[in-house]
């Protein structure tokens, strides 16, 4: 399977969301301010995490698209708690989700205090041992780990049951027109009609650093205030067999990441 191509025609380019991005968030916020529109440079940081975010960026460029109208935002909706975990993740990508999750198993490890690390700028520096480096990382059903977040993604974001049999024929339609090879297709649709089913998805991860990651990247896909998504990231936790200390330091991230970017979006 093609993955980036698969990423670039279901979502093209998630650049146009970089330009309204300004004021304070931070690492995240700084990088794309330095940076601009410059996405071929070799100096890394979260700017270059944006510009690869649909190659290796999984998460960012498919969260990314429902902003702008794409085939996600049928699932995603217009739900604001959700429209910010989705900006986050449209500029920071599964490199993001990765690095705010090793740096909270890291501090859950060393018994230290939740933290916010959505302003660090050297979230992109993860070990490559670590078990935090989607794009080499494989998934207990041997997939590439970075298919399997945008499975965890979707399956968070739509648990809240909102997609009826209408949207359904409306978002099997688009993928149909998308210029896309037949097992490109056959993913979206068995990862659209897939039912929001913690378990299934839990049983997608191979170690705990992935559970972590998994359970993040939901986190962020989700809307905090609604109850039924609560409930299922509840479930999807427990089924990730996640200790609650863990479960604390990894919400603190989602948390902070989305008040970060509630401060820095302009009012519309």
């Amino acid at each position: 399977m093609d993955i980036g191509k698969l990423l670039s025609d279901v979502l093209g380019n998630s650049g146009g969301g970089r330009s309204t991005m300004s004021g304070k968030l931070g690492g995240i916020a700084d990088s794309l301010a330095n940076k601009g529109g410059n996405t071929g440079g070799k100096s890394g940081g979260l700017a270059n995490m944006v510009g690869n975010s649909l190659g290796s960026g999984v998460g960012g460029g498919l969260v990314g698209g429902a902003i702008s109208g794409g085939l996600m935002s049928a699932v995603l909706g217009s739900k604001k708690g959700r429209k910010m975990g989705g900006k986050v993740l449209a500029y920071g990508g599964t490199a993001l989700v990765a690095g705010l999750a090793y740096k909270a198993w890291r501090d859950y490890k060393n018994n230290a205090s939740p933290k916010d690390h959505s302003q660090d700028t050297d979230l992109d520096h993860v070990p490559a041992d670590s078990g935090f480096s989607p794009e080499l990382e494989r998934s207990r059903d041997d997939a590439d780990f970075r298919l399997t977040l945008i499975r965890a993604m979707i399956a968070a974001a739509k648990s809240d049951g909102h997609i009826d049999q209408t949207e359904h024929k409306r978002i099997a339609k688009q993928i149909e027109a998308l210029n896309l090879g037949p097992s490109e297709k056959a993913f979206l649709f068995d990862a659209f009609s897939a039912d929001s089913d913690p378990m299934q998805t839990a049983k997608l991860a191979r170690t705990q650093e992935q559970a972590a990651e998994i359970y993040l990247a939901s986190c962020l896909a989700i809307d905090p205030d609604d109850p039924e998504e609560e409930r299922y990231l509840e479930r999807l936790g427990d089924c990730l067999d996640l200790a609650m200390d863990l479960r604390r330091h990894l919400d603190h991230q989602a948390i902070s990441v989305r008040q970060n970017m509630l401060e820095t979006t302009p009012v519309s």
